[in-house]
């Protein structure tokens, strides 16, 4: 009960990391906050909050707009009166191309949902988490650790979510708040299962066979869940880690080292 009666606000509610973010922090008995776009996706979460015997409050919210994602505070805090930690885990995904040939548009509008985004929710929650002496954590990539071709607008995108987690450690810290990163490798979850399916299809060999490979370039030999990526943040939100600010720490298997 590592959160127990405290207070968690989560962005990017979806079937993956997301509901796993919400399920385990109720787990470790917190009350959760879900934010999202798709209203549906947001219900079945929060039912497998209540179902552990803790509150949560469902709220679709754009967070790239000021309006939704300021609602998104005041639903928060109309429903607990208190903020214990803010997940920024919303994600779009950068266009995948080299950098010479990258469509700059979508390179911004990334940037909008990766990083303004989650300055935009960080600076709205900060009164609420200052009083309450709580903490952020930023979802951010293993793409940090590489630099292979056409992934050099993610990596742009999530080295900033890195800086900016890293100044907002050093500007919130006095004020008694933390801000910390995890940084995911591969999450084995149903965006990555369907993935490896198509380049299984596309070689002609059984999906198991495509896992092996990839696992065997990881130190544990498989793939992380995303319940272990959530294990991760239930930690740096907790009072273990009161200590913890300005990191950024890696769960990947050992696929790299930092």
């Amino acid at each position: 009960m590592l959160l127990e009666d405290r207070v968690v606000v989560v962005s990017g509610v979806g079937p993956g990391l997301g509901r796993a973010l919400a399920v385990r922090c109720a787990h470790a008995g917190a009350d959760v906050v879900l934010a999202a776009r798709t209203a549906a996706r947001l219900d079945e979460v929060a039912e497998e909050v209540t179902d552990l015997g803790r509150r949560a409050v469902a709220v679709p919210t754009d967070i790239t707009d000021d309006d939704s994602a300021a609602r998104l505070v005041e639903s928060t805090m109309d429903a607990f009166g208190r903020v214990d930690a803010l997940v920024n885990n919303a994600f779009a995904i950068p266009p995948i191309a080299d950098l010479l040939d990258v469509n700059l548009d979508k390179v911004r509008k990334g940037f909008e949902t990766n990083v303004l985004a989650a300055l935009r929710l960080t600076r709205l929650f900060t009164p609420g988490l200052e009083a309450a002496g709580g903490s952020v954590v930023m979802i951010n990539s293993a793409v940090l650790r590489h630099s292979r071709r056409t992934f050099g607008a993610y990596k742009m995108a999530k080295s900033s979510l890195l800086a900016l987690a890293q100044s907002l450690a050093t500007e919130l810290g006095p004020k008694g708040v933390r801000v910390n990163s995890v940084a995911p490798g591969y999450i084995w979850a149903d965006t990555l299962k369907a993935y490896f399916g198509y380049l299984a299809k596309q070689r002609g060999v059984d999906p198991e066979q495509v896992y092996e490979e990839t696992a065997a370039t990881i130190d544990l030999r498989r793939l992380p869940e995303p319940e272990e990526i959530a294990d991760a943040v239930v930690f740096l939100a907790s009072a273990l880690a009161r200590a913890v600010t300005g990191q950024c720490l890696d769960v990947n298997g050992g696929e790299y080292h930092h």
